[in-house]
């Protein structure tokens, strides 16, 4: 009997349990696109997947991870040929559907995209929705006109976490002066060396806005952490500023005023790197592989196996991680 090993998430009381096992490749849906995967990554989604939080799961068992990266075996569409490189992120991939943790996947067409010919796979998943995201927010603000050139500062929060790594150092690769906003005052030489011009502790800006409208202060912001902090920041942003919100780490709401839209007329993008289409995703692929320094992102990188999975789930969802996390399937590809 062929099968497909794989971590596999099983409900259970009070938490789900987490194993790797070996699954009968029969259990695996026929989706048309199946994939040798060589690499997954740990996404802060993963490890509410994996703790059973979110409601995110509906059906167990369940195999998560959001992303990967993999070559085709076979595609019953013809979209793609045999050997052909794909990534795949988004589209519930890991959550409503069964995702990259496993030695092979079995996709829709629809769901992947070509490989960049100068990108390696491992670098894909260095860079996964994560860098994704981050692509898809520097773009939303630059379509709201907030571009390179100004004194003001572009602030990222949650700077040291995959987003916000890989955000930075676009960001100041296209000649942005960029702030970088944490909680972890050991890590000020790692945002430095990405690029941020200016570290300040998380501890200036989680505490919610004084006044509707506060001093201002940054030219833009990519925020993925929500609540209070993004009332925050939105009080502080200059005239005709934006922010691309893309996570929701410190909460999902914030209470805040209408004054910084009305009197300074600023933006708020939202970032949903989940349905994002795919003319968008192709662009965001092609920016990055151009954009972003190998041996930057290499540094930002900790490769890990499956079975490490769990452990450093734990860590991710306690703002543990610094950079971005690569799971291992086929190294040999």
């Amino acid at each position: 009997m062929e099968t497909i090993r794989a971590l596999v998430v099983r409900e259970s009381t009070p938490l789900p349990t987490v194993a790797v096992e070996a699954l009968p490749a029969s259990s695996f849906s026929e989706r048309p696109l199946r994939v040798r995967v060589a690499y997954s990554t740990l996404n802060y989604k993963d490890g509410m997947v994996m703790r059973g939080q979110g409601r995110l799961v509906r059906t167990y068992p369940h195999i998560p991870g959001v992303d990967l990266v993999g070559q085709v075996l076979s595609d019953a569409t013809d979209t793609y040929a045999p050997g052909d490189w794909i990534i795949a992120t988004g589209f519930r991939i890991g959550e409503l559907y069964w995702g990259g943790y496993a030695e092979e996947a079995f996709l829709e067409p629809a769901w992947a995209v070509r490989l960049p010919s100068s990108m390696t796979p491992r670098q894909a998943m260095g860079i996964g929705t994560a860098g994704l995201t981050a692509m898809l927010a520097i773009m939303a603000l630059e379509h709201l006109s907030i571009l390179p050139g100004s004194e003001a500062p572009l602030l990222v929060t949650g700077a040291v976490g995959g987003v916000g790594s890989i955000a930075i150092a676009i960001a100041s690769r296209l000649g942005y002066t960029v702030a970088g906003s944490t909680g972890r005052d050991t890590e000020t030489d790692y945002l430095t060396h990405l690029g941020a011009s200016i570290v300040i502790p998380r501890s200036d800006l989680d505490g919610g806005p004084e006044r509707p409208l506060e001093s201002e202060r940054w030219l833009g912001c990519i925020d993925s952490v929500g609540g209070q902090t993004l009332a925050r920041v939105l009080a502080q942003t200059k005239s005709n500023g934006a922010i691309a919100s893309v996570g929701l780490a410190g909460g999902s709401s914030f209470t805040a005023s209408v004054m910084p839209f009305l009197l300074r007329g600023v933006s708020i993008a939202g970032i949903d790197s989940v349905n994002a289409p795919l003319s968008e995703r192709e662009i965001a692929w092609s920016r990055l592989a151009e954009l972003l320094d190998p041996a930057l992102l290499e540094e930002m990188i900790t490769e890990i196996s499956l079975e490490q999975l769990p452990t450093y789930a734990e860590n991710i969802l306690a703002g543990q991680v610094r950079g971005r996390v690569v799971v291992a399937l086929d190294t040999g590809l």
